[in-house]
């Protein structure tokens, strides 16, 4: 065993770096997970234009990605379901209703104009070699766009997890702007189920929103769910509607789903409902209402690391810049390269240095009657000659030379310097030039990204206040349960889920617990009711320890750890002789147990005078004597107190 631990902590260690880099956490750089990156690439080599079959497209794709066609088909809809990318034809399914797309041979895919104009560019790629060493695929995509922003993803690695939220295009477009000007920008996510969105708690990407369906009461008994939360489908929320009707926390007749095109989800309320009511409920028992949690963990530099939206953002624009500094240096060296050419065969031409090459008789020769005929004129020269360039004069061939257009020729050589001298200047001005390319950008694409989530500010709905009172609790004296399993006929409450109910024995000892399916409680009950946890409850009892000498005190219950036992007695063997909630407790009357010799037979005490004290204190002692009966006399006429009890003496 001992020489298997290092093998297994080294494979350990290389298979957690390989699902962190190459399988679950995008890049930053291109915003992609590699199996991403691998269908854009190849789309890219093969588009002609047309549409091509998926299954295709899987083929092609699986000379780059060594996991089999499952994993890149699954990628390649979910891509194609933002709508950025990819194009589509066919059935794709649907991120509505959650129904998968058809199998890969029926449908067919090609990259989006946006997709062309901004991820790819040959000659400023870097390629390594692909799995099997037989093709040549790209380290990064060298995109122009925010994409680990616009898309969003999921994925789970060992040891860490990212979740980054989908952001609006248009609105990550706008922030670019104003992040090369120098001001100030928020951005927040924007999904593509559309609905209600409060981002208060979104911090950055570091916290969370909360998304609600969006729906209307159309009629005194109609709601009309209109848009889903992001992460939830018309079947999962249906199913959390039903399944909290079921458990008696929504209110509803009948549910039924009209969607095609659009979201259209209709809750029928039966008698006694209002959409006023019943909407509050959707939104705190079912998936109407949904938190979604951000966290944005990137692969930088080789290695995983934890990011902020603006962090994200700031640098995608850095790399943007950067990118049209790269391309224009490109464009720039293209144009003096032809620039360059252009003036050698003019010289060439125009000079008749062609003329010095008839007399020489070898090939060094000719090559120096080229290279002092050029020498002539090399205060035109875009750059220095080399031996390509004398190479390539000498490949011009006699119909070339007897066609040769000069004014064309010139033409070309001005038009030449002054695109130079355009390229220069954009460069001179990277900043402004990066702008003008964002704001083309949002002339030409931006319309077709609306804004589909809306930004509002969410009230928290209280469960507990539009909790149904669906829960009926009974005690059995003759058994000592209580709950809703028991069929008693004492103490019956209809209550809510979120209602706690405070139970006190006459032991002296109480609890406060949610509605309980079946509890037995340890004696008989002298008080079960609901407990206000804002008010408390307050009590005057009496009881009589071991010694049967007699105590009272007013109490306040208020803090409590639910389903915890405590005492209002501390003498082991003590009983509640009286307990009542109401303010006026009345006057005890009290007889003493027999002794010889004795002259005082009983006493009285005015359970009014009585202070608050805590439940778990002693209390004040009532008579000099141990009582043998008591009697409580109410000062007020009304209705018996519910809560009060006597001891068998009385």
């Amino acid at each position: 065993m001992a020489h298997i631990e290092p093998v297994m902590q080294q494979n350990f260690l290389e298979y957690a770096s390989y699902v962190i880099l190459d399988r679950a956490i995008p890049d930053l750089r291109d915003g992609c997970k590699p199996v991403q990156r691998r269908i854009l690439n190849t789309l890219h080599e093969i588009d002609d234009g047309k549409f091509h079959k998926v299954a295709n497209v899987i083929g092609e794709t699986m000379k780059l990605h060594p996991h089999g066609d499952a994993s890149i088909g699954e990628a390649l809809v979910v891509l194609a379901a933002k709508d950025y990318f990819i194009e589509k034809q066919g059935n794709f399914g649907n991120v509505l209703t959650g129904h998968k797309a058809a199998a890969a041979r029926y449908i067919e895919c090609r990259l989006t104009p946006l997709a062309r104009e901004t991820l790819f560019n040959k000659a400023l790629t870097d390629y390594v070699p692909s799995y099997d060493g037989r093709k040549q695929e790209p380290v990064f995509l060298p995109a122009k766009l925010p994409v680990i922003l616009m898309l969003g993803t999921e994925g789970i690695a060992v040891g860490m997890a990212t979740r980054i939220l989908p952001h609006n295009l248009k609105e990550l477009w706008e922030a670019q702007i104003r992040i090369l000007k120098g001001w100030k920008f928020q951005i927040l996510p924007d999904f593509p189920h559309g609905g209600l969105m409060d981002a208060s708690d979104y911090d950055d990407g570091r916290g969370k929103v909360k998304v609600r369906a969006r729906m209307k009461a159309s009629g005194p008994k109609r709601i009309l769910i209109q848009e889903v939360p992001y992460s939830t489908t018309t079947e999962s929320l249906i199913a959390s509607v039903e399944a909290a009707a079921r458990a008696g926390k929504v209110k509803i007749a009948s549910i039924n789903d009209f969607t095609a095109e659009s979201v259209e989800i209709e809750v029928i309320l039966p008698r006694g409902a209002s959409a006023a009511g019943v909407m509050p409920q959707l939104y705190a028992y079912t998936d109407c209402e949904v938190t979604l949690h951000s966290s944005i963990v990137v692969i930088r530099d080789g290695r995983p690391c934890e990011m902020t939206v603006s962090e994200v953002l700031r640098t995608a624009t850095e790399r943007l810049q950067d990118q049209v500094r790269r391309e224009l240096e490109h464009e720039l060296g293209r144009l003096q390269d032809r620039l360059h050419w252009l003036t050698l065969e003019q010289i060439f031409i125009e000079n008749r240095v062609y003329k010095r090459i008839e007399e020489a008789r070898t090939e060094r020769q000719i090559r120096l009657e080229v290279k002092k005929g050029m020498a002539e004129n090399e205060v035109l020269f875009i750059r220095p000659m080399v031996e390509e360039d004398i190479d390539r004069l000498l490949r011009i061939r006699i119909r070339r030379i007897s066609r040769y257009d000069i004014q064309k020729n010139r033409k070309d050589i001005d038009d030449g310097g002054r695109d130079i001298r355009k390229v220069k200047t954009k460069l001179e001005h990277l900043t402004r030039t990066t702008i003008a390319y964002l704001k083309a950008l949002l002339k030409e694409y931006g319309d077709a990204y609306p804004r589909r989530t809306e930004i509002t500010a969410m009230d928290t709905v209280d469960k507990k206040a539009v909790a149904i009172a669906n829960l009926r609790v009974s005690y059995d004296p003759d058994t000592g349960f209580f709950g809703t399993e028991v069929k008693g006929k004492m103490h019956n409450l209809v209550v809510s889920e979120y209602d706690r109910i405070l139970a006190v024995t006459r032991d002296g000892t109480y609890r406060i617990m949610a509605p309980p399916e079946k509890v037995l409680l340890p004696d008989k009950v002298l008080h079960l009711g609901l407990f206000d946890e804002d008010r408390g409850a307050a009590f005057t009892l009496v009881y009589r320890d071991q010694d049967k000498f007699l105590y009272g005190k007013k109490i306040r219950i208020q803090k409590y750890v639910r389903d915890r036992e405590y005492r209002l007695i501390k003498a082991r063997g003590g009983k509640l002789v009286y307990l009542t909630a109401e303010k006026n407790p009345g006057l005890l009357f009290m007889g003493y147990v027999p002794a010889p010799r004795q002259r005082i037979k009983e006493g009285k005490y005015d359970l009014g005078r009585l202070g608050f004290t805590a439940p778990s204190a002693r209390g004040t002692r009532l008579a000099p004597k141990p009582v043998n009966k008591v009697k409580i006399v109410r000062r007020s006429k009304g209705k018996p107190d519910p809560g009060a009890s006597r001891s068998p003496g009385v």
